[in-house]
């Protein structure tokens, strides 16, 4: 048994393996079962554990995977976004870097317990994040070695073999940085289109080659919401995706691996009845109530690939110039259309389970259609090939939790989170 942010783990008897699918909203799931693409989903549906979860809010890539890998919300580990607004230095930051974390993470106290892991992420914006704390380097090896047992233990002194690397930089894996090498020829694909359902898949298959090659104690594979961005649950561009991801689900079942799936956040459409994106466009509506640039609107689902989304999202956090009444200001915010609910940075932080200090003076959420800008000017939205489907509010919230093993006793009308993946899989599954 181990402990990690004040949640006890059993360690892991059966090969474990958590999927993060991004962007999957359980949708998605009914509709692949439903037209026959999903036969390992349908299986698993009817024999093992079907749970629905809530996820993080905001509903964005960071925050959920973080907190999966926790098994905690982001008022303990910290990332409370994509991007935020740092105040110690006055700029607008990423949060890919691990100085933003808070917390350790389960992978990391896992490998030090002598547990072989391994991390295959679709981006590498969440790669360092997720292998914070994974010792690579000595002890690593190539992909046809196999440490394992007393071997394992002797070649990282103790610690389990650790492997992290992402399908956007497969080709660039080093043993130091990443645990592996060689990556191409052992998952059998080129380096994807960072654009391209080929990137989530590029996880599946190196996730499976993994567990045939090296068979780590746990695998956490997390993908990209290219494909839910740009196509609805049922259309045939989703049903394509999800038959793909059904079929390693099953290589990876038929191999003995314990599995949890869940998602870092749901997906909907977000336009108006001509297609066109359905805006509040906040740092223009603040320039003119409190004056020119006097306050800053942060839309936390901001990262570098934003073609597909267009850095709209349905939350944002503002910040607000010395002496501005906060309650005021969210009052005139909450009387307009498409906005679901505005807070104050305590009782937002109380409600969302974010840390205080990194929000602004306001937490802005939009209703299901409709999404969050800065200024007009600001987005260029000329990239998006598909009416607008984007995430980050309460309604994007609802996510899978989905077990291919049958836990009895589960309290059904208990709120369960996507980070108790792990809690499930290790404690109850095995």
């Amino acid at each position: 048994m181990l402990t990690v942010n004040q949640r006890t783990y059993a360690l892991p008897k059966q090969p474990t393996v958590v999927v993060c699918v991004d962007g999957c909203e359980p949708e998605y799931i009914a509709q692949g079962v439903a037209a026959g693409v999903m036969p390992w989903m349908q299986r698993t549906l009817d024999a093992g554990t079907a749970l629905v979860a809530d996820c993080v809010v905001p509903s964005f890539t960071n925050p959920n995977n973080l907190s999966i890998v926790t098994g905690a919300p982001p008022s303990v580990h910290g990332i409370c976004g994509n991007y935020l607004y740092d105040t110690a230095s006055g700029t607008e930051v990423m949060m890919n870097d691990p100085q933003w974390l808070r917390a350790p993470t389960l992978l990391a106290a896992l490998a030090d317990a002598g547990k072989a892991c391994a991390v295959v992420t679709a981006k590498d914006k969440l790669r360092r994040l997720l292998g914070h704390g994974m010792k690579f380097g000595s002890g690593s090896a190539g992909p046809n070695s196999s440490p394992r047992g007393t071997d394992r233990a002797r070649a990282g002194q103790g610690a389990g073999h650790c492997i992290c690397f992402s399908s956007e930089k497969a080709d660039q894996a080093t043993l130091a940085d990443n645990g592996i090498t060689d990556l191409l020829p052992l998952v059998g694909m080129p380096v994807p289109d960072v654009y391209s359902a080929g990137l989530s898949e590029f996880v599946f298959r190196a996730g499976v080659a993994l567990m045939k090659t090296r068979r780590p104690d746990v695998m956490y594979l997390s993908t990209t919401d290219y494909i839910q961005h740009k196509h609805a649950p049922g259309t045939p561009g989703a049903n394509a995706f999800y038959a793909m991801m059904d079929r390693h689900l099953g290589e990876l079942d038929a191999l003995g691996c314990v599995i949890a799936l869940t998602a870092d956040h749901g997906m909907n459409a977000k336009t108006g009845m001509d297609a066109r994106p359905d805006v509040v466009y906040l740092q223009d509506l603040f320039d003119g109530w409190t004056g020119p640039a006097a306050a800053r609107v942060i839309l936390p689902i901001t990262d570098p690939y934003v073609v597909h989304h267009g850095a709209l999202g349905s939350f944002a956090t503002v910040y607000l110039p010395a002496g501005a009444d906060a309650e005021a200001l969210a009052g005139r915010l909450r009387a307009l259309r498409g906005i679901e609910g505005v807070w104050t940075r305590q009782a937002a932080a109380d409600r969302f389970e974010l840390p205080a200090d990194r929000i602004g003076d306001l937490v802005v959420v939009s209703e299901r259609f409709t999404v969050i800008g800065t200024s007009a000017a600001r987005h260029d939205l000329s990239a998006l090939e598909v009416p607008l489907r984007s995430h980050g509010g309460i309604s994007e919230q609802r996510v899978p939790l989905i077990l291919n093993r049958r836990i009895e006793g589960l309290d059904a009308n208990r709120r369960w989170r996507n980070f108790d993946a792990f809690d499930l899989a290790l404690n109850r599954a095995q």
